[in-house]
């Protein structure tokens, strides 16, 4: 079933608000098997409404509208959905009953607060809509059915709509749809966009059910494999055989198959199951891999120390790098990257340490060493081994991939420095 989203408010255009809502249906959406092909956003406009949703009706057959359904003159969304669908409004006594129970609830806890008669407006629903009942707030959420055509309102604040959705218009759109949609990722690190896609490019080819579809994220490539069946255990009997052929494939470069897994939490998990400490010692990323390891819970276990020697002094003081180094070859250099890395496992007495140093811009570069180059170091097991890496992008977008890399980097030396130990 093709299914439409539409946003309902002002302030969604003018970019006051963030439009989480779109996001979080259009994956509840995909679980239920149902086709997003269009998403919209209108401003509280009686005639731009009217058009939108014409226009959705007339090419979905499910059209989810967020937003507009409060008291005030311009929340038009049941109003106008109404108007375009024929179907009068009228009091509905259940919708009012609990209105005006949870107003006088709200009245009690604020003494100066009263229920005003634009507040009633919220107990009006289209003759013959199911209501859906609002636990956490007054506007109840609305699915209107009409000449094959289904309108389903919900309100627009996000703690109101989730549960809403979850409890009354899930099961509801389960019942309409008899296939369900699942879907397994499989997280890569390492190796670039290009290279994962020249290496499935047979796989999408000839894909039909399951199918692959790569994302491009920073540092990092993920390939959603998605089945079609009837419930989740067929789906996954589908998508297994692909997840073990993308293994074959991407060995050990894959670093999860679990979609909430992050590269950050599974170095620490790395990190915990070999017994390892880590230190870091940063310069151009100024502590963001240290910002990302931290932000794992129990991350304490394993990471002791973070270095921030952002000057040449500092990585002399801190990290015992030679003078002779920094003034040779300079402190965006492979030998400085090597002894950072050394001298933060000496200093913080860890198994493994990661250095970074590089030239962020927008200014300094060199024909030499143009913006954009970074070394980094890892000593594990008394070796260090160096990478040089050239990122594009403006200042932000190069400390963001430097510290991505930075991750793979020494997940991928863990795993050699764990073989060679063995």
């Amino acid at each position: 079933m093709i299914t439409e989203l539409i946003s309902v408010g002002t302030e969604i255009l003018l970019g006051n608000i963030v439009n989480t809502n779109s996001a979080y249906l259009s994956e509840k959406c995909a679980q239920l098997g149902l086709s997003v092909y269009y998403q919209t956003v209108v401003g509280d406009n009686e005639e731009r409404m009217k058009e939108t949703i014409r226009t959705a009706l007339g090419r979905s057959d499910i059209v989810i509208l967020t937003g507009g359904l409060g008291p005030t003159e311009d929340d038009l969304t049941k109003e106008v959905t109404a108007q375009v669908m024929g179907m009068p409004l009228v009091e509905d006594p259940h919708s009012k009953e609990l209105l005006e129970a949870y107003m006088q609830q709200y009245k009690d806890n604020h003494s100066q607060r009263r229920i005003t008669a634009n507040n009633y407006k919220q107990a009006l629903v289209p003759q013959g809509a199911l209501v859906l009942d609002n636990h956490n707030g007054t506007a109840p959420g609305l699915i209107m059915e009409k000449n094959g055509k289904i309108a389903i309102l919900l309100p627009g604040p996000p703690i109101e709509m989730k549960p809403m959705f979850e409890e009354e218009v899930f099961p509801y759109l389960r019942k309409k749809q008899p296939e369900i949609i699942y879907s397994q990722m499989v997280k890569i690190c390492g190796i670039g966009e290009s290279q994962v896609a020249e290496e499935i490019q047979d796989l999408i080819e000839k894909q039909e059910n399951p199918t692959i579809a790569p994302y491009a994220k920073t540092g990092e490539v993920h390939l959603r494999i998605t089945a079609k069946g009837e419930n989740e255990k067929e789906c996954r009997k589908m998508i297994k055989p692909v997840v073990r052929e993308l293994k074959e494939r991407f060995g050990k470069n894959i670093f999860a198959t679990d979609e909430k897994k992050t590269l950050e939490e599974a170095v620490v998990d790395m990190l915990k199951d070999q017994g390892l400490t880590l230190s870091l010692a940063e310069s151009c990323t100024g502590g963001a891999i240290a910002s990302r390891i931290v932000s794992v819970p129990g991350a304490s276990e394993v990471f002791t120390h973070g270095f921030v020697t952002y000057s040449n002094r500092a990585k002399r003081k801190c990290l015992g790098v030679k003078k002779s180094t920094l003034k040779v070859f300079g402190a965006v250099s492979e030998k400085c990257a090597k002894e950072m890395a050394k001298g933060g496992c000496f200093a913080a007495k860890t198994d493994i340490c990661l250095s970074v140093t590089g030239l962020a811009g927008p200014d300094g570069g060199t024909e030499e060493t143009p913006v954009g180059t970074v070394f980094m170091g890892c000593c594990y097991n008394d070796k260090v081994i160096t990478h040089e890496f050239h990122f594009t992008g403006n200042r932000a977008k190069i400390r963001e991939q430097a510290a991505a890399h930075a991750l793979a980097m020494l997940r991928e030396c863990m795993m050699e420095g764990i073989v060679k130990k063995s």
